[in-house]
């Protein structure tokens, strides 16, 4: 058996690479589902659109790869973190649709938890903030909502899940009810010190811990598939979220290193070693990654809306077409305008956590254009990584402000925005020649757990730079654009 199949859920699409013995991606697929908005502000994804998606994209990569199951060692699984499902222990079938990371509906709760006084022990425990963004809140306006269902749970007739616990059970036939590190502690119920779910937590939010999956390392046995699904049994062997798969994707394995990854979303990841760091810049402290029970802990910088902002200019301006059209409407932008995108579609993220404020466009004259509007759109994801970055170097006096940043993800993708983010942060932008470097982690994960895969050190040694982007803007005009964002941040968030 000499390859491994990785399952990539994301948000707005399902995707499976299949990985032969050198770790190199040989055939792929994947399938967009749709998203639910249900109210504003709200996002849901019917979870019946994530398990078919899923099992189709499978099935058509090793079909593409023209290899048998029976080629097949293990299967890595990354997904979307903190978005929520309960289902049904007997049946498999969903109570509710899933609720999405980026729902906001819980804003009003998260509010009465800070104003009461209970952040500082959420973030003790967990490492998170109290915001709708994570699972916890989820779950118990599930159980608020769902008539009987809170009762169910307490008799263990209903499971709670990441969409990795979730796809596990589905992929398993019910036989597992797992998930790993990673994404227990992106739940708000996961002590991260202790390495357990929290009783008190649970008690708070009168989450019955019966319907909660057990926790395991990322390299882990997490059961088996059914046989009718590919051909045969095939091994459950690794599983990380994300932004954690893309950290371990990109060899992040010394503290100090430091990645981004631009999906829907920008995630940065700067790993602390074996010390969870309590942040005073509203970072999250988290884990990065968890092997032989040992915890190596990561502080991280979320931001909500990073390519998604270049969705929008398709979607909802409809100024494009295709994402790459950015890039040279950028390029014939007007110099001597300064428009500036604050992307706040649903609230800002680190380290401003604000959940009411919305987006804005600033500096707007009657010659701005599609050409502004995709420069600015680029250049907010830039600024949005520059604050994350501050944070971390405030946060952790370890970081090495002049460390490379490790990039992957679609829009790194695009010379032009990686170029900006290299100047605005003034330091070293690294773009490896992989990619997709979400699936290539957590396919190292179950590769190595099979034994066809190296260790950490030579997985490390494999990783290879596809383009370094060196900053070359002067001083005085980065520090003039980022003041000018900073005063469209703060004038976003008292509007």
């Amino acid at each position: 058996m000499t390859h491994i199949l990785a399952i990539d859920q994301g948000t707005t699409s399902s995707r499976a690479i299949l990985f032969d013995k050198d770790i190199q991606p040989i055939a792929s697929a994947q399938e967009e589902f749709p998203q639910h908005y249900p109210d504003s502000g709200w996002v849901e994804h019917d979870p019946s659109d994530l398990w078919s998606t899923t099992a189709a994209v499978c099935r058509a990569a090793i079909e593409k790869a023209g290899i048998g199951a029976d080629a097949i060692s293990g299967i890595g699984i990354t997904n979307q973190r903190e978005t929520t499902v309960v289902w049904e222990k007997a049946t498999g079938k969903p109570i509710h649709n899933a609720i999405v990371w980026q729902d906001r509906r819980t804003a009003d709760f998260c509010r009465e938890l800070r104003e009461a006084g209970h952040e500082p022990m959420f973030t003790d425990r967990t490492g998170l903030l109290l915001d709708p963004y994570f699972s916890g809140t989820k779950l118990k306006w599930i159980l608020d909502h769902v008539e009987g269902s809170r009762d169910r749970a307490r008799n263990g007739e209903l499971l709670f899940g990441t969409v990795d616990s979730y796809l596990i059970w589905k992929l398993t036939g019910g036989a597992s009810h797992v998930t790993d590190a990673t994404n227990a502690a992106r739940t708000l119920l996961y002590d991260i010190r202790k390495g357990r779910w929290s009783t008190s937590i649970c008690e708070l939010f009168d989450i019955p811990m019966e319907m909660l999956p057990e926790v395991k390392d990322c390299a882990a046995d997490f059961g088996m598939t059914r046989p009718d699904l590919f051909g045969r049994e095939i091994p459950i062997l690794g599983v990380a979220g994300d932004q954690q798969a893309a950290t371990l994707g990109q060899a992040c394995f010394k503290p100090g290193m430091l990645k981004s990854t631009y999906g829907t979303g920008c995630f940065a990841l700067l790993n602390t070693g074996d010390t969870p760091v309590a942040s005073k810049n509203r970072l999250l402290t988290t884990i990065a990654y968890q092997f032989d029970g040992k915890p190596t802990y990561a502080l991280e910088g979320s931001i909500f809306i990073a390519g998604a902002v270049v969705q929008w200019l398709r979607d909802g301006l409809k100024i494009i077409r295709e994402a790459k059209e950015t890039q040279p409407l950028a390029d014939a932008a007007d110099p001597q305008q300064n428009v500036i995108l604050v992307p706040a579609f649903t609230g800002l993220g680190a380290p401003y956590w604000n959940a009411e404020c919305r987006g804005a466009v600033y500096g707007l004259t009657r010659n701005s254009g599609p050409e502004e509007f995709a420069k600015a759109a680029l250049e907010s994801v830039g600024y949005q990584t520059r604050d994350l970055l501050e944070a971390m170097h405030a946060d952790w006096e370890s970081a090495d402000g002049d460390a490379s940043l490790r990039v992957d993800g679609g829009m790194s993708a695009s010379d032009w925005a990686m170029q900006f983010l290299s100047d605005i942060i003034d330091a070293p932008v690294d773009r490896p020649k992989v990619l997709e470097t979400t699936a290539l982690g957590v396919a190292w994960v179950a590769g190595m757990r099979a034994g066809l895969y190296p260790d950490m050190d030579g997985f490390a040694a494999n990783w290879a730079l596809e383009q370094r982007f060196e900053p070359n803007m002067d001083a005085g005009t980065r520090d003039a654009k980022y003041a000018a964002w900073g005063r469209a941040v703060k004038a976003t968030m008292t509007v």
